[in-house]
């Protein structure tokens, strides 16, 4: 890459990514994969630097917007894929209601809430709120089937719920 193409490529990374993000979030809802998609994006402009023409040109921006509303879309189709084939059992087990003094604070404290589980359940729960790992790597972790790791994530949290009381964390 010449030092007129890696100038351009700052100037349009300057210029374009705050409304590249704003793009990708829209399509997306989720800040990792829209900053995920301006990534795909950027790479995908590095291949095409030579061809682009002045940063502020009517022609470059409409070829940046095709390219971030292409690569959020790929994103959201891949996402949508995997989620069709790994669909939770229970909408609410993806997530954790956070308040002040919900349980995420007392995941790292060892003689919170989650001394009440098992050690398999509390290292479940831990692996998927406080280090946010994905069901498939959790139950590789744990050598178990996702469907596994997700049942016994429901059955705990209901637990810590049922624990502390549903009005802690509604």
């Amino acid at each position: 890459m010449t030092k007129a193409e890696t100038e351009k490529l700052h100037k349009l990374y300057e210029i374009y990514e705050q409304p590249m993000y704003r793009i990708a979030f829209s399509v997306l809802k989720n800040t990792s994969d829209a900053e995920d998609a301006v990534s795909d994006a950027f790479m995908s402009i590095i291949r095409k630097v030579g061809s682009i023409g002045e940063p502020y040109s009517p022609k470059t921006k409409s070829y940046i917007v095709k390219t971030i509303r292409n690569s959020a879309i790929d994103i959201y189709r891949k996402n949508r894929r995997n989620y069709d084939r790994a669909q939770p059992m229970d909408d609410s087990i993806n997530s954790i209601p956070d308040s002040a003094s919900g349980f995420e604070n007392d995941i790292g404290d060892n003689d919170g809430i989650l001394n009440i589980l098992n050690e398999t359940d509390r290292k479940i729960i831990t692996l998927r709120c406080r280090d946010e790992l994905q069901w498939r790597d959790i139950a590789q972790r744990m050598n178990m089937t996702e469907a596994n790791v997700r049942k016994r994530f429901e059955r705990a949290r209901k637990k810590l719920i049922s624990q502390r009381g549903v009005a802690d964390y509604e």
